[in-house]
């Protein structure tokens, strides 16, 4: 039963990795799922109080870190509350109309769109804006995946002694 298990944790690390990338799966969610599920499957006894302190307190920068990551690549290249709705919705409509490409073109797509519907943004100006987006993401990326190094290392930390 060991295997299968580790299986399932592993899988749901894993997921919650590509979840990053691909904002439909609720990456965070299922970091903490798999840290949940190897309290139910073993014990919680190693993941004590401070260890769901910090990981509550980790999510929490995660989701700042990507707003912040979102609104900065947009403002900094001239963007508006528009561009950051637009680069959001790109994100998530993306990967489906495009996949894997999808992910970058999106978002740069979606915040170019909104910023010359909403604000009649010249076509130059869009392309910069949604050149924000995508660093924007991608920074975000960076940021997240570095967050949840740590989460999963001071889990595996606590449970592998």
């Amino acid at each position: 039963m060991d295997v299968l298990y580790w299986s399932v944790i592993s899988i749901a690390i894993v997921l919650a990795f590509v979840g990053l990338v691909y904002p439909v799966i609720p990456s965070v969610l299922l970091l903490i799922g798999a840290f949940l599920l190897y309290g139910v499957f073993y014990s919680f006894s190693p993941l004590n109080l401070l260890f769901w302190i910090i990981q509550i307190l980790l999510v929490i920068l995660i989701f700042i870190a990507d707003y912040l990551a979102n609104l900065f690549g947009v403002k900094k290249f001239g963007g508006s509350k528009a561009g950051i709705w637009g680069s959001t919705i790109g994100l998530l409509v993306g990967p489906f109309v495009i996949p894997v490409a999808g992910i970058l073109i999106g978002p740069f797509i979606g915040a170019m769109a909104a910023e010359i519907l909403v604000n009649r943004t010249r076509f130059i100006t869009a392309i910069k804006i949604g050149t924000g987006s995508v660093i924007g993401f991608l920074g975000s990326v960076i940021t997240k995946t570095v967050i949840q190094l740590f989460m999963v290392g001071y889990f595996f930390f606590l449970v592998i002694k």
